[in-house]
């Protein structure tokens, strides 16, 4: 069998050029799904052997339909479905062997049959038809034919006055379901209009087209409508509830993230002022002596400056989550940043007797980071490597390429991390544990933010670390020749 069609041809139009054409009725895809479904029962239920002249959307739940019927029917139908087949400018080979490549040399529409199945014949359609805005059923048989055609109107044109243009996504489908045999009838002798002389026959040259089905079999093809209907608006009603279940769970864990959020604020605030009141208290005392005079004055100062870093840090961070989903990647190179930031913390590894050193070859491609975090990035964790390294220790910041990655590592000899806490140092107000007796107090919020700026970047850190032997951070960054994760997201 091989079917050629001459032209182009629209199923929505040749309906809607019928005398007194029935009404197009908006509604969505789903219902669209419920009648295919109604109109493929019915066929098995009855076993009727028909011709289909088919165009369904390429998904799966849509193809099952057609398979579920031949498989019923089996030998005695007759499948035509149309495909729209893709430029190779605009869209992958979908491998349709010989036929494809007659349709590349031809300007017509080919019919040629599946070699999977003689009884499954598809039509490979221009990729500019204009039944590319159409799917369509139309059942033929001697004792029942019906046509059930969607077609999706055009988007509309950009607003010349507003600028604004009007989205579709959601815009339902123009649908018509009908039996009637003139409608159908039109159908048909447009299809073969549109054949060329040497096309096999589409349809047996005895067949007519019934006026009206059968009294029986429409009342059996509106319950099966009916049911069809009902199963899947209540399939639409379970998809939305698990959604909005979804959705005030998560409303839910944000409120409880929130609430534990400020109540460890308000927990990091009160322990400056608790030891601030108390030496207060003790330097009202009429006995005190100058030293202890001094180290209370030492702990007010102290503790002063505990309070200011945590609400340096507070606005730090909020100002960071509230800015960083607006703030744009750019493109800066470690080589540019690093030696600056280790000239500036040299006098206090010199205070304190330890050797701070760094390589950063200049041929090191730029990475993408966002505007300023870099520099952020590199202070953080600088600043963490000294301070946690005692006197005569040794810190490297050292970059290097990795694939398609640059590598930049922060390595220290200092007092190290635990197993147990490596996991809980990028939260919020996290400080480790020491029993060093140089005071180790700060924000607790330095990791997080390098945390927030790297995850914004499409970037990644990891740690390594051993007690009394040191830590070593390892922050991944994606070079300018790749696309990082960050902006895959964005884009898409």
């Amino acid at each position: 069998m091989n079917v050629s069609l001459a032209k182009d041809l629209s199923v929505y139009q040749l309906v809607m050029g019928v005398q007194a054409p029935p009404k197009p009725l908006s509604l969505s895809p789903a219902t669209l799904l419920s009648l295919v479904r109604a109109q493929i029962d019915l066929l098995i239920e009855q076993q009727i052997a028909a011709t289909l002249w088919v165009k369904l959307p390429p998904e799966k739940i849509w193809q099952l339909e057609l398979a579920r019927y031949q498989s019923s029917v089996g030998a005695s139908s007759l499948i035509y479905t149309c495909q729209i087949e893709e430029n190779k400018e605009d869209a992958p080979t979908q491998g349709h062997g010989d036929a494809e490549k007659e349709l590349s040399a031809s300007p017509h529409l080919s019919v040629t049959p599946s070699s999977s199945s003689p009884h499954h014949v598809p039509v490979y359609l221009p990729p500019h038809s204009q039944l590319r805005r159409e799917n369509f059923l139309m059942v033929l048989s001697p004792q029942f034919c019906s046509l059930i055609l969607a077609h999706r109107p055009l988007k509309k044109r950009k607003n010349q006055t507003s600028g604004k243009v009007s989205t579709n996504k959601n815009q339902p489908l123009l649908i018509i379901t009908t039996v009637e045999g003139r409608i159908i009838q039109q159908v048909l002798n447009g299809i073969q209009q549109a054949a060329t002389p040497e096309s096999s026959p589409i349809i047996p040259a005895d067949f007519i087209c019934p006026t009206v089905p059968e009294p029986a079999l429409m009342n059996q093809l509106l319950a099966k409508q009916l049911l069809r209907q009902d199963e899947i608006n209540r399939q639409i009603v379970t998809v939305r509830t698990t959604k909005l279940q979804q959705q005030n769970q998560e409303l839910h864990n944000k409120e409880q993230l929130k609430d534990e959020y400020l109540k460890n604020v308000c927990q990091e605030l009160r322990i400056p002022l608790t030891h601030m009141k108390t030496a207060l208290s003790l330097l009202n005392s009429p006995n005190l002596k100058p030293p202890q005079r001094q180290r209370y004055l030492q702990i007010l100062n102290t503790q002063c400056d505990q309070q200011n870093s945590l609400i340096t840090g507070l606005l730090d961070l909020v100002q960071l989550e509230r800015d960083l989903e607006a703030t744009t990647l750019e493109s800066v190179r470690l080589s540019d940043i690093v030696p600056g930031v280790v000239s500036t913390y040299q006098p206090v590894a010199q205070e304190k007797g330890i050797m701070l050193a760094y390589t950063v070859p200049t041929e090191l491609p730029a990475v993408w980071c966002v505007s300023g975090g870099l520099r952020q990035i590199v202070i953080n964790l600088l600043h963490n490597s000294i301070k946690f390294t005692p006197n005569g220790g040794q810190v490297w910041v050292r970059a290097r390429t990795q694939g398609d990655s640059v590598q930049l590592e922060f390595r220290d000899t200092g007092i190290g991390i635990a197993d147990h806490e490596i996991p809980k140092i990028f939260d919020r107000f996290y400080r480790v544990r020491t029993t060093l007796a140089e005071d180790r107090g700060g924000a607790g919020l330095g990791l997080t933010i390098v945390q927030q700026l790297l995850l914004r970047s499409g970037g990644s850190i990891s740690v390594k670390s051993k007690v009394n032997e040191g830590s070593t951070f390892t922050v991944q960054l994606a070079s300018v020749s790749d696309i990082p994760g960050a902006i895959a997201t964005a884009n898409e």
